[in-house]
């Protein structure tokens, strides 16, 4: 049993800590809970405040290549994190996929969406064969998801530019929902990490806004 002097030890330490740990404003609290908003708001808002949506010309039709590129992507990480059934290697996947993605799109050889939406497919032919750790209900959520989204991938890369950014913006504002909706709804918790569909819903919807509003 603890003496009297190890008990009063402790509660000053404890109320120490406390002290320390309510040193931290509103608004830095307020920040430390939402950071994946934070980080996801610092690496869009210069783009949408300034035009720049892409390293090229600047063009809707640059914009639209590149975003309409890499729109695959979203789903496909979902499909993947699902498949795994490990919600932890959301992060470390997307940071290894963008790296793949980039890499694709500087060689200007194969098309990323081309090789995304591929992969896609193989994963959803997995899970449909192996079955899947989520259950069948939230495996055919996915699947609709990564069908929808890839189409409306290729459907902006085939038309017109000017007919393209719409579509390819509504994919990512649609994909926005779709990462709120998997925040939110209990029966789709724990497919990808929780601050990765924050974080992801947020981009998502900036991005969307800057096609929108391309000169």
């Amino acid at each position: 049993m603890r003496s009297r002097d190890d008990i009063a030890v402790h509660e000053r330490d404890g109320s120490g800590s406390a002290r320390r740990g309510g040193r931290h404003s509103p608004a830095a609290r307020a920040l430390l809970r939402r950071w994946p908003t934070a980080l996801a708001l610092a690496l869009t808002l210069p783009g949408l405040i300034t035009g720049i949506v892409s390293e090229g010309s600047g063009t809707a039709g640059d914009a639209v290549g590149v975003h309409g590129e890499i729109l695959p992507l979203l789903p496909l990480l979902y499909v993947i994190v699902h498949q795994a059934g490990k919600p932890r290697v959301t992060w470390p996947l997307l940071g290894g996929s963008l790296v793949v993605v980039f890499g694709l799109l500087a060689q200007e050889v194969v098309s990323p969406s081309g090789v995304l939406v591929g992969v896609a497919l193989v994963v959803l032919l997995w899970g449909a064969l192996r079955g899947t750790p989520h259950g069948r209900a939230v495996f055919g959520v996915q699947a609709v998801g990564a069908v929808v989204f890839c189409a409306l991938a290729l459907v902006g890369l085939a038309v017109d530019p000017d007919l393209g950014r719409f579509v390819v913006a509504a994919g990512w504002l649609f994909h926005g929902v779709w990462d709120f909706v998997h925040l939110r709804a209990r029966r789709l918790e724990g497919v990808v990490a929780p601050s990765f569909a924050e974080w992801c819903g947020v981009v998502d919807v900036v991005v969307a806004v800057e096609l929108l509003f391309l000169p």
